[in-house]
């Protein structure tokens, strides 16, 4: 019998987690996001999942789940086209939509890719003040 190599921690899990709860994982920029419509730039999975997501036409989106009270729900904001600066500001949030999160696996991001592509295609615009 031969000894067990250890393994190292970037390898004992996908996504560089060794057996925890959250997981993180970023893809690269792509150059043919037009064509994929739908690009995930960043996601962490777990109990306080979040993430950012581009669209073809040049909107972004970010998500997370929130906990408030006793409720916990995914909220995405989705914000405008070509924003002014590198942080998205509340006045450039123009639809929200906020799911339960009882039928989503937080801990797989497919589960969680799926439930915030579903979001966004019910999200809501947000009222604005007459300026």
């Amino acid at each position: 019998m031969q000894p067990r190599k250890p393994r190292s921690r970037a390898s004992a899990a996908p996504g560089g987690s060794a057996g925890g709860i959250v997981r993180t994982m970023t893809l690269a920029a792509d150059s043919d996001r037009a064509a994929r419509e739908f690009s995930v730039e960043d996601i962490t999975t777990g109990v306080h999942a979040s993430g950012f997501v581009q669209v073809g036409d040049g909107r972004s989106f970010s998500f997370r789940v929130c906990h408030h009270d006793r409720h916990v729900a995914l909220v995405v904001e989705i914000y405008r086209p070509r924003l002014r600066g590198p942080v998205p500001q509340s006045e450039d949030i123009v639809a929200t939509a906020t799911r339960k999160i009882t039928d989503i696996d937080l801990c797989d991001a497919r589960s969680l890719t799926a439930a915030v592509r579903d979001a966004v295609a019910e999200a809501h615009p947000v009222p604005r003040n007459g300026r």
